[in-house]
């Protein structure tokens, strides 16, 4: 009898399971991680203002949110890139998954911060998350990412 054979279907469903929580969770940290590195990054080079200022909306400029909606938008494709490598099966419904995870992020950021920024870059944010995890997915599917 092969392994599969021997592997019951509860549990295969349950190992499934665990790798698509994982790979949504690992997309979702990459993101995370890369972001706030760049933010720190941004804050030690005075590119952005110290962390003690990032609740007065009049020290951010609508350049310095713009370069973060540029890369956070480039961390978003990349981490749904990797949820979709990451997953067991069915690629871009994962990517997906953790796009609608994002949109909520971003609602909830943008409920928080509305009055600290300027609107248009709260309601980017969000309009910005799925088509993002939907070319991370398709980037991997095509295999032309490097």
């Amino acid at each position: 009898m092969t392994t599969a054979a021997l592997m019951s279907a509860p549990s295969a469903t349950r190992h499934r399971w665990f790798r698509s929580v994982g790979a949504v969770v690992g997309g979702l940290a990459v993101n995370a991680i890369l972001a706030s590195a760049t933010d720190m990054l941004l804050v030690a080079t005075a590119v952005f203002p110290p962390l003690r200022e990032f609740g007065n909306p009049a020290v951010f400029s609508d350049s310095m949110l713009a370069l973060a909606l540029a890369y956070r938008t480039l961390y978003g494709v990349l981490g749904c890139y990797i949820t979709a490598r990451l997953a067991p099966v069915r690629p871009m419904a994962h990517a997906m998954v953790l796009g609608c995870v994002g949109v909520a992020i971003g609602a909830v950021g943008a409920a928080a911060t509305w009055d600290a920024w300027t609107h248009w870059y709260s309601l980017a944010i969000i309009a910005v998350t799925l088509p993002s995890s939907w070319l991370g997915a398709r980037l991997y599917l095509a295999k032309t990412f490097c």
